[in-house]
């Protein structure tokens, strides 16, 4: 009789134990299951357009080196396919600058959304400045120029003209073009057979 009660008394133990273990594991797996589900996305990798648009333009066949050469402002217009962000900018110029204005525009409004200035200091390198995100929103036309008197030409090695728009992952390139002297105005004289630079940005959908 006291072995049946012994043994009953073990058999609910060990039975109320299994239940909380099998509670304990099914806690823990929905547990996991839920961060699993609630983890963030990793962000969207950041897009240079400028190696894509130089290479389906051609003009990366050739590039001369100008320096001292005369003030302009330059660059190239673009429409995102998407809404994201411009996360920074880059230059590269075959002398060092100190102070080097980068603007982004409005095109269409004509308007600055944008100044920032860039020390370069070694010439021929890629320089990268990380900024305050600038929203740029879908379908809507910007402009990113630079001013300088050192640049890069790039152009096809028969001078052959480009037709716009240029597509590169997601930014449409309309068109490159410059504006002579030293003021902070938008470029208005395009140009269809090279591309003067390098002056480009990050995008982040």
């Amino acid at each position: 009789y006291f072995r049946d009660i012994f043994y009953s008394n073990n058999h609910q133990k060990f039975s109320t134990m299994k239940k909380i273990m099998n509670l304990s594991v099914l806690f823990l797996f929905v547990t996991i299951a839920s961060c699993k589900k609630s983890k963030a996305p990793a962000p969207a990798p950041e897009q240079n357009p400028l190696a894509g648009y130089l290479a389906a333009t051609g003009f990366d066949q050739k590039s001369t080196a100008n320096t001292n050469a005369g003030d302009y402002e330059f660059g190239y217009s673009f429409i995102p396919l998407v809404d994201g962000k411009m996360t920074a900018i880059i230059v590269k110029i075959p002398d060092i600058r100190t102070a080097l204005r980068v603007t982004i525009w409005d095109k269409v409004a004509g308007t600055i959304l944008r100044t920032e200035t860039m020390d370069i200091t070694s010439s021929g390198v890629e320089v990268t400045k990380t900024i305050s995100a600038l929203d740029l929103v879908k379908d809507k036309e910007y402009f990113i120029t630079f001013n300088s008197n050192d640049w890069y030409d790039h152009r096809k090695t028969d001078g052959s003209a480009t037709t716009y728009p240029i597509t590169v992952g997601d930014i449409k390139i309309t068109s490159y073009s410059y504006k002579s002297g030293t003021a902070q105005a938008m470029p208005n004289t395009p140009q269809l057979n090279y591309y003067a630079g390098d002056c480009s940005f990050k995008f982040q959908k």
